[in-house]
């Protein structure tokens, strides 16, 4: 089992390997297993792949992001320019149709409206967004309303998760109450939880999934 030293040095090392972060400008204090990132970053970018990278990391049990962004004044967009090309970037993204979403800028920060068809939809619009200059954050206000009706979805998201590399789905349960899905057992990371969030959205006429799931403490074996 890892001590928090431990997960404060895997969660450290794993923010060297993002070739897109400065590890040097995000601190890492970790207690009971729960991570909380600080420090300065210049893109909204750059706070979402701090967060996933501590994610990936085995131990983790919850993550708080105290990240603050600042962004030179140079490098600064206006409201209009960055509407400007939140529009242009949900245009040339084929997941997303654009005349269903409406975009709000106020002080750089982002806030997505309207409906999609699918989940996959909702986060793509928000990623096209978050990876935009000036973006200081981005509020993703967006509903779904499918066209098809659920059919066998405990079925569908069961065998989705024997089908996936990265889950247990032995230790992993699904009920299903109309079109909302509760995710009930354990997992091995916060990342994995996420990947099983995923799959639940995936499958069709979902409109709600509450995750119960927790992450287990793996036992490690550490040489003297």
């Amino acid at each position: 089992m890892k001590n928090d030293i431990q997960i404060q040095q895997d969660v450290q090392q794993e923010l060297k390997w993002e070739p897109f972060l400065n590890a040097a400008e995000i601190g890492v204090a970790v207690k009971n297993g729960v991570v909380t990132l600080s420090g300065i970053v210049d893109s909204y970018a750059k706070k979402t792949t701090a967060e996933k990278a501590a994610k990936r990391v085995a131990g983790v049990k919850a993550l708080a992001e105290d990240i603050l962004l600042s962004v030179s004044p140079r490098e600064e967009k206006s409201d209009a320019e960055i509407a400007a090309a939140a529009l242009t970037a949900l245009k040339w993204n084929s997941a997303v149709r654009d005349e269903k979403v409406k975009i709000k800028v106020e002080n750089g920060n982002v806030k997505l409206d309207g409906e999609v068809e699918w989940e996959y939809q909702r986060k793509d619009a928000k990623l096209a967004i978050e990876n935009l200059e000036g973006v200081k954050s981005v509020l993703n206000l967006i509903t779904l309303k499918p066209k098809i009706d659920p059919i066998n979805i405990q079925n569908k998201i069961n065998n989705a998760f024997h089908r996936s590399a990265t889950l247990d789905s032995k230790k992993i349960t699904v009920d299903v109450i109309g079109s909302t899905i509760t995710l009930r057992g354990t997992v091995r990371s916060l990342a994995e939880k996420d990947d099983a969030e995923i799959v639940a959205w995936n499958a069709p006429g979902v409109l709600n999934v509450k995750s119960e799931l927790l992450v287990e403490e793996p036992a490690y074996a550490f040489e003297d």
